[in-house]
């Protein structure tokens, strides 16, 4: 096994290998604006890492969010196109969930709110409970203004870029602050450990009760950009 996990949902563009047993590479680049140009290189510089080449992938996963619509995008389609090369399967995992799960594997426990930039004054949230075996997350995520959410959420220890750009709001601060890809591939590796075997194993693994999403991103709201509604000399003729 050799899996590939992308995430482009926050300021890291991150890439990480695992090869079943734990995590054998990782290339991140921290810079909010040029995933498509940071991205490819980051996949290459994890496989040269690894000792690997595209063709020793067994799987990919992607990071579907939530986050900003085209460095999300970026992320998404990338893995979508390296796994349609090799003919492999590709799944996708909430983004939020890997921040989650990174604050439980440093030991962290209790209940946690993981809120990151979606631009706007707004954040991406989502709260979590840590316990013994791993990080739930309870409910969906969201995107508010931080100073928005309820007032026991705002409480929470909190990780993600959030407290950093709304500390009056989010006053408990904690990490991570980013999306690692190395802990999304641990994630997901230990999903797919634990799921059914079987054919549900070459799909998507879209059953949000077990852990894995689909494909389609988590934006939350609307682009920035949107086509322009057609003129009325266009329509009338």
């Amino acid at each position: 096994m050799l899996l590939l996990a992308i995430d482009t949902s926050t300021t890291a563009i991150t890439v990480g290998l695992h090869d079943g047993a734990s995590v054998v590479a990782e290339a991140t680049t921290l810079d909010a604006r040029a995933h498509a140009e940071h991205l490819a290189p980051n996949i290459r510089a994890a496989l040269a890492s690894a000792g690997a080449e595209p063709g020793d992938v067994t799987d990919v996963v992607v990071g579907i969010g939530p986050g900003p619509f085209t460095g999300l995008r970026v992320g998404i389609v990338t893995g979508r196109t390296f796994a349609f090369a090799l003919g492999l399967p590709v799944r996708g995992l909430t983004s939020l969930d890997a921040l989650a799960h990174e604050a439980w594997l440093e030991g962290r426990r209790g209940d946690l709110l993981v809120a990151t930039d979606a631009r706007r004054k707004e954040v991406y949230a989502a709260t979590y409970s840590l316990g013994d075996e791993r990080a739930c997350r309870v409910g969906e995520p969201v995107v508010s203004r931080a100073a928005d959410l309820p007032d026991q959420v705002r409480g929470l220890p909190t990780a993600g870029r959030g407290p950093t750009l709304y500390a009056d709001a989010l006053p408990d601060a904690v990490g991570p602050l980013d999306v690692s890809g190395g802990v999304l591939a641990d994630l997901a590796a230990r999903r797919l450990r634990d799921s059914p075997a079987g054919p549900a194993n070459e799909l998507q693994l879209v059953d949000p009760g077990h852990g894995f999403d689909g494909l389609e991103p988590l934006y939350l709201r609307r682009p920035d950009a949107a086509p322009a509604p057609p003129s009325k000399k266009s329509t009338l003729g």
